[in-house]
């Protein structure tokens, strides 16, 4: 992962659950099979509302029919993202969708866990509510040195706060590829 990510924003609100993110009867791909772990990315975010915040135009899905990729890279929601169950299947889809960083105010804690772990994705926090001021289809820059979000139609910067030793895990590829590299396990 590269310490600059830009990328197309999907504004959400508050409290989006794992269901949300990858509804319960889309779970029938093996994540072990990376043929079949793709489709998980066809589904990502289809069980939104189809009334959320920031959108000017009204709804537009994460993924285009068809598709296994969605154009927005970069997800920005409320409090709580990732609230419900602890499937791992909710940070895969996003990141086999080409989800590349999440900015919330907060996560629920085994979303965050599981993001981190495998290595799937980059939980950035901000101070401020960015889904007042961030719009679906907004260009974004993110510096992962400089701590700052850009959102390029408006030109206004934002900090985030820092993530420590987890912007390395994530960087590594997961908790597993961390442990190898700084030498915690051989094998």
């Amino acid at each position: 992962m590269n310490k600059k990510i830009i990328g197309i924003a999907y504004v959400l609100g508050d409290d989006v659950d794992t269901d949300q993110i990858i509804p319960a009867h889309h779970l029938v791909y093996d994540l072990d099979d990376q043929k079949e772990r793709k489709l998980y990315g066809r589904f990502a975010m289809s069980g939104t509302p189809k009334q959320h915040a920031g959108l000017p135009c009204g709804f537009i899905p994460f993924v285009p029919t068809g598709k296994e990729e969605s154009p927005y890279s970069i997800v920005i929601a409320g409090k709580n993202f990732g609230c419900g169950s602890s499937r791992e299947h909710a940070p895969v889809a996003l990141q086999m969708a080409g989800t590349q960083a999440i900015i919330a105010s907060s996560y629920a804690r085994i979303f965050y866990r599981n993001a981190v772990d495998g290595g799937y994705l980059m939980p950035l926090e901000c101070e401020e509510d960015l889904t007042v001021e961030v719009r679906t289809t907004d260009k974004l820059e993110i510096d992962l040195s400089e701590k700052w979000l850009m959102n390029h139609r408006t030109e206004k910067k934002f900090y985030l706060k820092p993530l420590g030793s987890v912007e390395d895990i994530v960087m590594s590829g997961g908790i597993f590829k961390y442990a190898k590299k700084a030498g915690i396990i051989h094998h």
